[in-house]
């Protein structure tokens, strides 16, 4: 019977039986709308008296994302390379957004705007509708901005992020060739591999995989910053954006003295909206600011695991629950030593414990990422030529083998 329900319920909303290859036919058909309905929504965030229609249009969009999700398949290519980028990530951040405008009581006020613009209906919405952290907005409060140290003048500006992208791309490209060289035929083949080697003593096999995690969280670091940067340089260049509306991404997490401090403030906080409104406010209600931190970073996980199972249906949840679930023991630790002591943790004993855990639960984020191939994605070094020669030409290479998964 639940079954008949559920395949009545996809008929209905007009799911095919196997998911259809992305066209302009699809696109249309099953990503337009809910992409129309969660830009109606947002309109209506920023309007007076409009709650009664934004609590009504949530369910419709939730159904019409859930029918994106499992109607299009978007995979690149038709290869045994390909790499699969579902619609599950986009279409959970819209939902989840959505939900957000259809609770809040007040419009949605834009507090900060280019410089000598007017306020806009369509520009303020069409902010709303991409903007990542809110910065600009009264919902992102309690949010961390880097200082900005670029020059504020455009030309200087996108120059100066055009040589960032260029230096990550130099950082990305050698650390997932540095990754690739632990064994080009586990992190780099598309059935992935372990970053522990079950045959090495104990002491070996993790001091190994941290290894391989840290320069994993450089090479994750970098290719994240490649992919704002060349945003920024869109917006900027192209769409003539204020170079304002791009604050720094990062704030040199690797400075961190923290786990407060990393998650923060020095990390991105491009998701932090999305993980407080799924789990962080939900739990906060229930067991107050510890429920706020423990549900944001569990949310966290979930986010990652989806990431994760769009490219391997295989992947566990319990690898990303593990590794972001105990940065919130971590920091709620941080607050009670400062209860206790009255001082915060900080200075040189406290970047030891940062990096410590960090790297310590880490290695199971790592490896839930090398499980599912996610740094196969390393054949970006080989687009510039002279790290492509050099990496060619090296007589010596890591021989530090990652184990096929099982």
């Amino acid at each position: 019977m639940s079954n008949f329900t559920a395949w009545s319920t996809w008929g209905v909303l007009g799911v095919p039986t196997t998911k259809a290859p992305i066209n302009v036919a699809t696109l249309v058909s099953y990503i337009l709308p809910p992409s129309l309905v969660y830009f109606a929504m947002a309109v209506m965030a920023i309007t007076p008296q409009t709650r009664a229609l934004r609590v009504a249009f949530w369910p419709v969009l939730t159904l019409l994302a859930l029918r994106a999700v499992f109607s299009v398949d978007m995979a690149l290519s038709n290869s045994e390379q390909k790499f699969h980028v579902d619609l599950a990530i986009p279409m959970l951040f819209i939902v989840t957004r959505a939900l957000y405008f259809a609770l809040v009581k007040e419009p949605l006020v834009r507090q900060i705007r280019p410089a000598n613009s007017t306020p806009s209906t369509l520009m303020d919405t069409l902010d709303l509708v991409m903007t990542m952290r809110g910065y600009g907005w009264d919902w992102s409060r309690g949010l961390s901005v880097p200082r900005e140290t670029r020059p504020s003048n455009r030309t200087g500006f996108v120059s100066h992020v055009i040589l960032s992208a260029a230096v990550h791309v130099l950082i990305c490209g050698t650390s997932y060739r540095a990754l690739r060289s632990f064994s080009p035929a586990g992190l780099g083949s598309i059935i992935g591999g372990s970053i522990f080697d079950e045959t090495l003593p104990f002491h070996v096999r993790y001091l190994r995989s941290s290894i391989i995690s840290i320069i994993g969280c450089f090479a994750a670091y970098s290719f994240l910053q490649i992919g704002y940067d060349l945003c920024t340089i869109i917006g900027v260049l192209f769409l003539g954006q204020d170079p304002a509306q791009w604050p720094p991404g990062f704030d040199s997490p690797w400075r961190a003295t923290s786990l407060a401090e990393f998650w923060g403030r020095r990390w991105h906080q491009w998701a932090r909206h999305i993980f407080l409104v799924q789990a962080g406010y939900p739990l906060s209600f229930i067991f107050g600011r510890a429920g706020l931190v423990i549900g944001a970073f569990l949310s966290s996980a979930v986010f990652h695991h989806i990431q994760v199972y769009s490219v391997d249906s295989t992947s566990e949840l319990w690898r990303m629950l593990v590794g972001f679930g105990m940065m919130a023991p971590g920091i709620l630790a941080e607050r009670t030593f400062r209860q206790l002591t009255g001082r915060k943790v900080g200075g040189l004993a406290g970047w030891v414990w940062t990096m410590t855990w960090l790297v310590l639960w880490g290695n199971f984020i790592i490896d839930g990422f090398v499980r599912a191939a996610l740094f196969r994605l390393g054949a970006l070094v080989d687009v510039v030529p002279p790290l492509r020669s050099s990496w060619a030409a090296s007589p010596t290479k890591f021989k530090l083998r990652v184990v096929p998964s099982p």
